[in-house]
């Protein structure tokens, strides 16, 4: 079973400068693992010539198949079909059916056939034509000792179409790619090298067509399998049989699967209860409410969300006490409490969420320096809170703090169990 290897290229100065990002890689490696190919290095160059020829040679030597996007509109600056005819040694020739879509297209539109877009028409002579139907950019193929070459327009939606009705399909027949599975399960609470440490010795059992990926991120760390063989039903078979001996290892860190999220997988269990939720937020400004309710649906469980900046907004409508301010401060666990048990009580909810801390990158002391975060969450009977460190990076610290809260609900709404979940 032959591992089918493939390299994405996207050309273009204005990638490189920041201009534009550049998600046409992202999507060409999720459609082409999902055809069993297995994508191993993603290069961006520039409208330079000796960069461009550097990366088709490089790629050539270490891949099956190389996969390239930009460079192919109708001005000086875009050099990849001439540079893949100088490649290939092959001249440039009128393609007719190629320009027959020009030519459609531009009467569709009510526009005059220029000279410089009749040349788009051209490609090289060994090359073979692949429509676009969105756009007077056509694709080029080439076939080189077994190696495929595949140029298309950088326009993502011309190239989303292209790849998915002619491109994907062709190399599945040249190539018949072994079959790859993905499954992944999403974790929080817990760091990237606790969790491999936990889980070493069925890591280390895994049979040899399948790999683990630890893939890290804001507050969470994602576990990802990958299978590889020759019939899908089996490998999704055998995946789940090392799921289930994974699970009970990793199940209290376990917030959900593929797509999930901490914010989704809070409102599920809020909706299985029937009960709403509110926030007050300082630290945050607002994210906590904002991650909540970017699941659709949270209308149903979500009641607000009190942006208290100010001590005298903690007080006026949280009912923070002013003896707490004073004595503890803002950033306190006191604080903390008394804001989440305000913010339920103001905003009519089952359970109070809240957030203080120093975000930075100014405001801190010695005592509380920036990174220094209070959350609490509390039912109505019991408030629980929790001190966390983070970084000096104010967006970071924001986002770390409304992940970590999140989770912290999600424990408390999960195992019923304040004491532990506050731990």
């Amino acid at each position: 079973m032959k591992e089918i290897r493939a390299e994405i290229l996207t050309i273009g100065d204005e990638l490189l400068y920041g201009q534009i990002t550049d998600t046409n890689a992202q999507w060409m490696s999720e459609k082409l693992s999902e055809a069993g190919i297995r994508v191993v290095r993603r290069t961006t160059v520039g409208d330079e010539e000796e960069a461009i020829l550097h990366a088709f040679e490089e790629a050539e030597s270490r891949a099956d198949i190389l996969l390239i996007t930009g460079g192919l509109g109708p001005t000086a600056d875009d050099l990849t079909k001439p540079l893949l005819s100088k490649y290939f040694n092959s001249p440039l020739k009128v393609h007719e059916d190629a320009l027959e879509n020009i030519r459609k297209i531009f009467a569709r539109r009510g526009l005059e056939l220029t000279e410089r877009n009749r040349q788009q028409a051209a490609l090289p002579e060994s090359c073979r034509y692949i429509p676009n139907h969105h756009g007077t950019a056509p694709g080029m193929w080439f076939d080189k000792e077994g190696k495929v070459f595949v140029a298309m327009p950088g326009v993502p939606h011309e190239m989303k179409h292209m790849m998915e009705f002619e491109i994907i399909p062709l190399l599945i027949r040249q190539f018949n790619p072994p079959a790859i599975f993905h499954r992944m399960v999403r974790t929080s609470g817990i760091g990237e090298s606790w969790l491999a440490e936990h889980i070493q010795e069925w890591e280390e059992a895994l049979p040899p067509n399948m790999k683990l990926a630890y893939l890290p991120g804001l507050g969470e760390v994602k576990l990802r399998i990958t299978a590889f063989g020759e019939h899908m039903e089996g490998l999704q078979r055998n995946v789940d049989e090392e799921f289930h001996k994974l699970m009970p290892l990793i199940e209290q860190w376990v917030y959900g699967e593929g797509d999930d999220t901490l914010a989704k997988a809070v409102g599920q269990l809020l909706q299985k209860e029937g009960k709403k939720v509110a926030a007050a937020e300082s630290c945050t400004s607002g994210f906590v409410g904002y991650t909540l309710t970017s699941v659709p649906g949270s209308s149903f469980y979500f009641n607000g969300s009190v942006v208290a900046y100010q001590n005298e907004i903690k007080e006026s409508i949280l009912g923070v006490k002013k003896e707490t301010l004073e004595q503890y401060g803002a950033v306190s666990e006191q604080t903390a409490r008394e804001m989440a048990e305000g913010a339920r009580k103001v905003l009519k909810a089952d359970y109070g969420l809240s957030t203080t801390g120093v975000a930075g990158p100014g405001g801190g002391s010695a005592e509380k320096p920036v990174g220094l975060v209070w959350i609490a969450v509390s039912n109505g009977e019991q408030t629980i809170a929790k001190k966390l460190n983070f970084t000096k990076d104010r967006d970071l610290n924001i986002r770390y703090t409304a992940a970590a809260l999140l989770n912290l609900f999600r424990q408390t709404l999960v195992k019923n169990d304040w004491q532990r979940a506050g731990k």
